[in-house]
């Protein structure tokens, strides 16, 4: 277990996310899939209100997040360009460096958080370099893993969340950031990723299914918990500033330890799967709308400072 005091990185912009112990406008990220292309506001199948942007769109997205009074959003790129080494991940025009460019300079005070990995941009789907065997190539991927956070430092990201799952991706990225001059550039990790059914919808959106096989090797077993807490510990010792818990609902009790666990800020993802069916059972009129409230309190009295949720909006709207 850490004992030792931390210094978060960037330290005023990570206490502007989790500075209050109730569920707050401050604490919700919402994610954003953009794509390339012109014009483009198109409703993801599997995600029912939710939509692909291109990067022309995102000024009134930006504008209606701001009026609702949230100031932080997760970023998702859908290339045109996938091979097997993801070398659109790291492109300097790559869609997820204009899509930071373009916020930054319609809301330059504006918080963005990227998602930094390499399935939406491979060939094959898996979050890695894939050896002739079809094995993920752990020491060689986090090199890439690194490349791709800097990119997005550079292009103007205040800060990056790998979701590879790759041992020793933290360190790396901390290396390279700091070797790069970008010392108070913070880190979440998702750090307790679990190999779960809920992440159906978003694969749909990201394009990022694994074209064989399955993410089991290096995505976490939803039977245990104790593996979650040497993950984090793992992740905090390489420098990470926020752990994250991906999915939230299903895995409060996972929350709830490593908030127990650690003196570190705990960011909780509200999955695609757990997304859609709430969304659905409200539509329906299974159950009340108040569900998504009372969903989200749970979330964050569980212990996320940070819930990064495609409910943000209407979780602003009901506060």
């Amino acid at each position: 277990m850490i004992k030792r005091p931390r210094r978060l990185r960037s330290t005023a912009n990570v206490r502007a996310l989790v500075r209050e112990t109730h569920l707050n406008k401050s604490g919700l990220v919402y994610p954003i899939f953009v794509v390339e292309g012109e014009g483009i506001k198109r409703e993801i199948s599997s995600l029912k209100d939710c939509y692909h942007y291109s990067v022309d769109m995102l000024d009134d997205e930006i504008k209606e997040l701001k009026s609702l009074g949230i100031n932080s959003v997760m970023l998702f790129g859908i290339p045109e360009l996938k091979d097997e080494e993801a070398t659109s991940a790291y492109d300097e025009n790559g869609i997820v460096q204009k899509a930071i460019r373009r916020i930054k300079s319609y809301a330059p005070d504006f918080y963005v958080i990227t998602d930094v990995c390499m399935c939406q941009y491979t060939t094959h789907g898996h979050c890695g370099i894939i050896s002739e065997a079809g094995e993920v190539l752990n020491d060689v991927t986090i090199d890439y893993i690194a490349k791709i956070a800097l990119s997005h430092v550079k292009a103007g990201a205040d800060m990056v969340a790998p979701s590879d799952m790759m041992d020793g991706r933290i360190g790396a990225i901390r290396s390279l950031l700091d070797e790069s001059g970008f010392y108070n550039t913070p880190i979440m990790a998702y750090s307790a990723k679990y190999a779960s059914a809920y992440y159906g919808p978003f694969r749909v959106a990201a394009s990022s299914a694994p074209g064989f096989g399955d993410r089991k090797t290096y995505q976490m077993d939803f039977h245990n918990t104790d593996e979650a807490l040497r993950e984090v510990e793992l992740d905090i010792e390489e420098g990470a500033d926020i752990v994250m818990v991906k999915p939230a609902m299903s895995y409060m009790d996972v929350i709830s330890r490593v908030k127990c666990s650690y003196n570190i800020p705990v960011a909780a993802y509200n999955v695609s799967g757990e997304y859609a069916m709430l969304k659905m059972a409200v539509e329906q009129g299974i159950m009340n709308e108040s569900v998504i409230y009372e969903t989200m309190v749970s979330i964050k009295r569980a212990g996320a400072d940070i819930i990064i949720t495609y409910f943000a909006k209407d979780i602003a709207k009901m506060l």
